[in-house]
């Protein structure tokens, strides 16, 4: 029975005849709850220009980057401990109801705080405002970190769903923003009034993924293929108990039952045995999201500035960002290498992209005009995406099957590891 162990979920559920994925419907919410994880964020550092009113000289973007990157780092690891004791759909509706909350508030706060046309002394507003980003990056945690390890234990295809869903969150929130801005006066109410319709459409779309969330566990093709990886676990167990009753029937038999009990009952693998499995392709995505973080948002939204455009600069660079970060991760469809060569040597290579931003700063007059800033802001997304996709492609196959869940949390808590680092190195552009 040890062909088992090679196979794939998908090969397993093929022979065993899977049902098909109606309309795409599956596909179609994994996609969904892609978007809707990363909404909150993408919608507090894409309204830029509204909180940068509100709260002036007070470094907003850097704020709300450390306030939601370290309490979603706290809770992943918290999730890492202790994920056995409760259910992945019961931290993804948790989850999913703090981020609906956090965007929801927003306008709540602009409507009973902020004071007169705002711009002024606003700080139970902000100190407001802030929490509400807090609250989304636990929001974030429970649901990244679990939804991650689920659909490790799905076909390809989902990962890539999710993966290409946060990809396009950015991108929708960036058109969102530029459509709600550019389409009421552009004055202090037009401001206002554009950002609140900004978050209540983020908010509505939030809860309709909590409803498609809840749905999707009924589809056939969902509960067979979580069922099939069940069987495999369970057959894995089998035939582990069975090699230990004939090892003890025989001579020497205690010595191959100890070999074995090490090596094939997956209750014994431990959290460090599936991070040295992990190590360079764990650290190269902490390294990934260092040098993102430390330029995108707070570099482009605060650092470079265009008399020409204005305070649409800052909207525009992040939503140029975005595009091509989707950009990037769609590109594993095309091609994703067999191992995770590519995603270290790239994220090593990134860093490059310190003194080339840098250079947008202080270097040569040419070189601190917008169209430089806006192609290494492009590079600096595409690929961001295309490593990101090929690193939570790659992950799952690295390890065993029933280490999947647990694989998917340790890759994203140390992606959020690399976020929120990269978050206090983006100060060292103020100094």
């Amino acid at each position: 029975m040890g062909w088992i162990r090679s196979k794939s979920i998908e090969n397993l559920a093929s022979e065993a005849g899977a049902s098909k994925d109606v309309a795409n419907l599956a596909l179609a919410t994994y996609f969904a709850m892609g978007v809707c994880y990363l909404l909150p964020w993408n919608a507090f550092i894409t309204a830029v220009d509204y909180f940068e009113y509100l709260y002036p000289n007070s470094y907003i973007d850097r704020v709300f980057t450390v306030s939601y990157l370290f309490p979603c780092l706290v809770t992943l690891c918290v999730v890492l401990v202790y994920e056995d004791r409760t259910s992945s759909r019961l931290r993804i509706n948790a989850g999913l109801a703090m981020l609906l909350f956090s965007t929801v508030v927003v306008p709540f706060i602009d409507l009973l705080v902020i004071s007169g046309n705002g711009g002024g002394d606003n700080s139970f507003g902000h100190i407001s405002t802030v929490l509400a980003v807090v609250i989304a990056g636990i929001g974030d945690a429970l649901v990244q970190g679990s939804l991650i390890g689920v659909a490790g234990e799905l076909p390809d295809r989902y990962m890539q769903a999710i993966v290409s869903g946060t990809g396009l969150c950015g991108v929708l929130i960036s058109v969102l923003r530029i459509v709600t801005k550019a389409a009421l006066p552009q004055g202090v109410h037009g401001l206002r009034t554009s950002a609140n319709i900004y978050f209540i459409i983020g908010s509505g779309f939030i809860f309709l993924c909590i409803i498609g969330y809840n749905q999707v566990h009924k589809l056939a093709v969902v509960d067979q293929y979580r069922s099939v990886g069940t069987f495999h676990n369970e057959t894995q167990d089998l035939e582990t108990d069975n090699v230990t009753l004939l090892s003890n029937a025989t001579d020497g038999g205690s010595e191959i039952t100890a070999s074995l009990s090490g090596s094939a009952d997956k209750g014994s693998t431990s959290l460090m045995q599936v991070f040295v499995k992990l190590k360079w392709l764990a650290s190269s995505f902490g390294l990934i999201y260092v040098v993102t973080l430390s330029i995108f948002p707070g570099f482009l939204a605060e650092d470079v500035h265009s008399a020409f455009l204005g305070d649409w600069y800052g909207i525009l660079l992040i939503g140029t960002f975005n595009l091509f970060d989707l950009v990037g991760k769609s590109g594993t469809i095309l091609y994703t290498p067999d191992t995770a060569h590519v995603t270290i040597v790239g994220s090593v290579a990134r860093l490059l992209f310190f003194p080339l931003f840098a250079g947008c700063l202080h270097g040569p007059k040419a070189f601190r005009t917008e169209v430089p800033v806006f192609i290494l802001t492009a590079l600096l997304g595409i690929t961001n995406g295309y490593f990101t996709s090929m690193g939570f492609i790659i992950a799952p196959k690295i390890v065993a099957l029933d280490e999947i869940e647990r694989t998917g949390t340790i890759m994203v808590i140390f992606l959020v590891i690399g976020l929120t680092l990269g978050s206090f190195v983006g100060f060292v552009w103020v100094i």
